[in-house]
């Protein structure tokens, strides 16, 4: 196999497929890149064996040549080396030369590397062909839905290893995502086509990857199968396995009817919580003392001392008020939603509450109280 190629082509197909790329892998031949020259392009493959990424670099963009002097074949090289040695090259193009099947010659005209490779038939078979239910959404939809809801999913694998997924569940003309780490949840829901059925718990980390990948891709193909999801995106594809075991139902904590608001400034509530939040130890407990003539943001701790706050912009419906919660927690709910202003809705003071953007009511942020003494 041989190749020139353009840099800032290769380096991006490279970026992407090493995110499915870890370390240490008990499978040795996973600590490389897969490079396959055929008739398609360049096939740039990265894989853990719980997720996939293969994204493939054309023969031309548009009128730009992007691969030149081609020889198809196939090899693995080490991963690590090859996307630094790429990265720090400054030529506007690199050739690939494999040699005997056991040596890649990298280089940019300037600088070379000699990097020790791998018969590509040594890497695991990986089904990357979809199957299951398939469903196209612009990548704007699909970014919205991880970003308003994937924080809120547990990073602790060990507990509950469900929690650290996203709940994807399509039904009735509606594609709902929603994450869960026990102290709080984030849902948002979205329209789809009626007939399109489906659920699956899909590595909440895993999405956010894929929504950073997406650059000037315009839509995104979904194909859900009982064991894999499966993502293609201009001329990316992203597998990975879903995580089994049933997701908590979460409809019924919900809550739907409230006695107490708060309608607030997003930029000042996050200050004010910020600068409270400074005397706090090993977790950021504020409280909120909320009545209609005034709302203060407060923090105590025995040791390290206490923090005061009036809020301004602000209004309160309801009776006194006194609730307090992980300023994180609310501090990632307020930023996921994206608003101007938001909404805290209350039910009583050790009940869970929820964050809302008044204008988009499509996006629930739910969070459970914590106790002061």
């Amino acid at each position: 196999m041989r190749f020139v190629v353009s840099k800032e082509q290769f380096l991006k197909a490279l970026n992407a497929a090493n995110h499915a790329i870890v370390l240490k892998n008990p499978i040795p031949t996973l600590a490389n890149f897969k490079l396959e020259l055929s008739e398609k392009g360049l096939e740039v493959t990265g894989s853990n064996s719980e997720i996939t990424i293969r994204s493939i670099v054309p023969y031309r963009n548009g009128e730009d040549e992007v691969i030149r002097n081609a020889g198809m074949g196939s090899a693995l090289i080490n991963s690590k080396l090859l996307l630094e040695g790429v990265r720090k090259m400054s030529g506007s193009e690199i050739s690939v030369d494999i040699i005997d099947e056991s040596i890649a010659k990298v280089g940019d005209g300037k600088t070379s590397y000699k990097f020790a490779c791998v018969k590509a038939e040594e890497y695991p078979d990986i089904d990357l062909d979809p199957d299951g239910t398939v469903l196209d959404l612009p990548t704007s939809d699909f970014a919205s839905l991880v970003e308003a809801t994937a924080f809120a999913a547990s990073n602790k694998e060990q507990a509950r290893p469900v929690l650290t997924a996203l709940n994807l569940e399509a039904a009735n003309g509606e594609l709902s995502a929603v994450a869960t780490d026990s102290a709080r949840l984030a849902k948002k829901a979205i329209s789809v086509d009626e007939d399109v059925k489906f659920r699956a718990n899909i590595p909440a980390r895993v999405l956010v990857d894929i929504t950073r990948l997406f650059e000037g891709a315009k839509t995104v193909s979904m194909a859900i199968s009982s064991t894999k999801a499966l993502f293609r995106f201009e001329n990316t594809t992203v597998s990975t396995r879903l995580i089994a075991g049933d997701y908590p139902v979460t409809k019924a904590i919900i809550p739907q009817n409230f006695n107490y608001y708060l309608e607030v400034s997003a930029s000042e509530l996050l200050s004010a919580m910020d600068r409270a939040s400074v005397t706090s130890n090993d977790q950021p407990v504020v409280t909120l003392t909320m009545m209609e003539e005034s709302v203060r943001v407060s923090s105590k701790n025995d040791l390290s001392g206490s923090a005061e706050e009036s809020l301004s912009t602000c209004r309160f419906t309801g009776e006194r008020l006194q609730i307090s919660f992980n300023s994180l927690f609310v501090s990632d709910a307020i930023r996921a939603l994206k608003s101007d202003d938001v909404t805290l809705c209350f039910q009583g003071e050790m009940k869970p509450f929820v964050v809302r953007d008044p204008s988009n009511p499509s996006v629930v942020e739910l969070i459970t109280p914590m106790r002061t003494y």
